[in-house]
Order: C-alpha cells, then sequence, then structure tokens
C-alpha cells in the first residue's frame, strides 16, 4: 500500500492525495494541491532542504551513523582519516585505496609559504584563531585557481586532499600566530592527528612526540565530529555549493557559520558554566536556578537528540583516558553530579534533557592544553570532511541553486514622498 496524505483546500473544496516518499512529502506537489501557499518554516525546523545518502540521525533513538556504519563502531575501529574516506566516497577503504588516500593527505598538508608569511601574518596579534581560519580557507580558492573546474572529478578530488590534509595546518598556525609563537612545517612521517599535534606544540625539539592515548582521543573526537547532517555549517556549505562556488568559498563559509556561538560554541559554554558552578556543593542552587529558567543548563539537550546523544557516551569514555594522562580535571566532578541529577530528575527527563557531544569535549580539549579560542577550531578540522561530502554529493545531485521562498509582512504598496513633506 503507498503511503500518503490528503490535502483538502478547504478554499475551493478540492481534495489531493500527496505521496510520501523516504518520511516526506514534495512541497511541489502541495503546490500543485494548493496553489500560492508557501510552507512557512523558520530554521527549516520540519522542512528537509535535500535528500542525502551520507548520515542517518535519529534522534528519538539516539542512533548515529555514516554511511550505515554506526558511529559506536567507527569510534572504536576506525580512524579518522578513514572515516573522512568513507564519508567522501561512500565505502570504506580498502588496505590499498587507503594508503593512496593517506599518502595523498599526507603530502598536501603543506601551505603555500605566502599564506602564512603575506596572509597569516597580516592578522593583528590578537586576531581569534576561528576568525583567521575562515578567512585562510577562502584565500586558499585564489591559489589553487583550477578548483573552479567542479564537474572534472579528478580536479574535486584534489581539492578534497587538499582541504582535508590543509585545515590542520592552517589552525594551527593561527594558534601559534595568536600567541606569539613561531610556525611549525607539517612532519609528513606522523599520523594525522600527531602530526597537528606537533604543530601545536612542538618548541625546540628536533621532533614532537604525541602521547598515543591523547593523539588517539583526539582521533576519537574527530571522527564524532565529522559530520552531523543538515546542521547550520553544512547548510551553508549546500548553500554555497549550489551556486558552484568552489570548495574553498563554500568551506569557508560553512567554517564561518561554525563561528557562530550558537553553532560552534557549546562546549566553551559549558565550561564557563562549570567554572560558575564552582563547586560540588554548590550545584542544587544551580540546578534550581535552572528549573525557575534564571540560568541554561549547558550541554544538555540538542536540536535534533530527543534521547541520550551516541556521541556523549563515547566522549565520556575517552575522557577518561585522557585524563589518565593529564590528571583529572577539577571540573569533573561537578559534570559528573550534573549529569547524574539530570537523568534521575524528572524536570529533565521530561524534557528528555540528556547530555550531548559538547559536555564532556571541552573539558577534554582543556586537559590537552588547548585554548578555549580553539575549540571550535577544532570543531572545523574534522567537520571538514563531512562538509566536502555534501558538496559533491549535491554536485552529483545536480540540485537547482539554493533560494527559499518568504512570506512577505511588508507595507503595501505606496507612493513616494519627497524628502521636505516627510
Amino acid at each position: 500500500m503507498t503511503e500518503s496524505i490528503t490535502v483538502t483546500d478547504n478554499r475551493t473544496g478540492e481534495v489531493h492525495e500527496i505521496p510520501i516518499n523516504n518520511g516526506g512529502i514534495a512541497a511541489k506537489e502541495f503546490q500543485k494541491a494548493v496553489p500560492g501557499v508557501w510552507f512557512f518554516d523558520p530554521g527549516f525546523m520540519a522542512t528537509a532542504a535535500a535528500e542525502s545518502a551520507i548520515t542517518y540521525l535519529d534522534g528519538d533513538a539516539g542512533i548515529l551513523r555514516y554511511r550505515g556504519y554506526p558511529i559506536e563502531q567507527l569510534a572504536e575501529k576506525s580512524t579518522y582519516l578513514e572515516v573522512a574516506y568513507l564519508l567522501n566516497y561512500g565505502e570504506l577503504p580498502t588496505a590499498e585505496q587507503f594508503d593512496v588516500w593517506k599518502r595523498e593527505v599526507t603530502y598536501h598538508t603543506f601551505i603555500h609559504e605566502n599564506v602564512r608569511k603575506r596572509f597569516l601574518e597580516g592578522f593583528n596579534y590578537d586576531a581569534h584563531p576561528m576568525g583567521m581560519l575562515v578567512s585562510a580557507v577562502a584565500a586558499l580558492s585564489t591559489y589553487y585557481k583550477d578548483a573552479k573546474l567542479l564537474s572534472d572529478p579528478e580536479v574535486l578530488h584534489k581539492q578534497v586532499v587538499r582541504l582535508i590534509a590543509k585545515m590542520p595546518t592552517l589552525a594551527a598556525a593561527a594558534h601559534r600566530f595568536s600567541v606569539g609563537m613561531p610556525f611549525v612545517y607539517p612532519d609528513n612521517g606522523l599520523d594525522y592527528t600527531q602530526n597537528f599535534l606537533s604543530m601545536m606544540w612542538k618548541v625546540a625539539e628536533p621532533r614532537y612526540e604525541a602521547n598515543p592515548i591523547l593523539a588517539r582521543a583526539l582521533d576519537v573526537l574527530f571522527i564524532l565530529h565529522a559530520d552531523h547532517e543538515q546542521n547550520c555549517g553544512t547548510t551553508a556549505m549546500r548553500t554555497v555549493g549550489s551556486s558552484h562556488g568552489d570548495p574553498y568559498v563554500a568551506t569557508a563559509a560553512a567554517t564561518a557559520a561554525l563561528y557562530g556561538p550558537r553553532h560552534g560554541g557549546a562546549n566553551e559554554a559549558v565550561l564557563k558554566m562549570l567554572a560558575k558552578i564552582g563547586s560540588y556543593e554548590n550545584i542544587p542552587a544551580y540546578i534550581e536556578s535552572v528549573k525557575q529558567g534564571k540560568v541554561m543548563l549547558e550541554g544538555f539537550g540538542h536540536r535534533v537528540y530527543k534521547n541520550y546523544d551516541p556521541r556523549a557516551k563515547i566522549i565520556k569514555e575517552t575522557a577518561d583516558s585522557v585524563f589518565s594522562v593529564t590528571g583529572r580535571n577539577p571540573l569533573l566532578d561537578i559534570a559528573l553530579k550534573l549529569e547524574e541529577i539530570a537523568l534521575k530528575d524528572d524536570y529533565f527527563v521530561s524534557r528528555r534533557l540528556y547530555p550531548n557531544v559538547d559536555f564532556y569535549s571541552g573539558m577534554i580539549y582543556q586537559a590537552m592544553g588547548f585554548p578555549m579560542e580553539m575549540f571550535t577550531v577544532l570543531f572545523a578540522i574534522p567537520r571538514t570532511s563531512g562538509w566536502l561530502a555534501h558538496f559533491q554529493e549535491l554536485l552529483d545531485q545536480d540540485l537547482k541553486i539554493t533560494r527559499p521562498r518568504q512570506l512577505y509582512i511588508g507595507s503595501d504598496a505606496r507612493d513616494y514622498v519627497p524628502m521636505g513633506q516627510r
């Protein structure tokens, strides 16, 4: 039996049956049934703007899968570079494919000297690393002019490799500049996250040897942040991509969206909340303030998840491994108690406010030595692979340029009034 809905236009009495496909109805079919009427959906709360085979997310059940693979399995058994390949090319790579992929990414980590000397070093001494990253990614468009040849698969593949490879280099360079330290070149003998940690922290040693537990923890965090369906940054990427802007300017747009505190600032907000609570004894009073609507319980609840965020479970285990190396974050006890209360208190349970991925990630980054200004940058590095997967998908689908409709609420037609008569 075909699934469908029946729509009656009470203005005319006409009845139309509209099919349901993949859980949605086509807006153009609704337009045929009810001409001249638009869906009004601020923030796209209930509107699907794309068909995608990349990420499956069931917020009610707490399920997240990349290309069908459960996030739990990928976080346990895979690596970020393998997941980046999966997202962009649809399948987990064979050993031979992965060797080629890893070598390509590794040997594209260097950035043009002019990007560093004339561009990054031209920022003010106190520039925010995220602002520098947004600008630097956009600037790459001027260095790789072939990137505009979107119909050539080999050329497009090269841009995907370049962006995934160069994001950690640009990110580390932005941090080093912001703290007055000299630029560190990539070390092609290191793995992806080890190389990034080297570019971040190397001082005078011949070679920076990252702690393998910390490098693996960062790799897991990168996997968890690689994609998350049609979020704000991905929507920005797809919007610019629909105009056939090249991958660099589209990635810069997505990064700019992530720069906004409503999108990429949640883990920083969690740390500030925990610091504000200050001690174990202040938790009951803070919980009461949350219930009274005076303050927010940061790191709980999610736009999509109405169950426990599956990434939060993984990240909590990752935190234990990190703290075994760095020492226990003093804010952890406060966080654990907040989580315990929220999972039992009817106020939070009835509102389905469960910990999300941001609740523990900030503490991990802080324990590893990253300043808060870098938290959103650390989000952008892995999310680049997801953004690029969506960019390639919309090209394959030959989607129309994004152009939402609006409901006009302004003035009716009126005549111009000369300035002296206003």
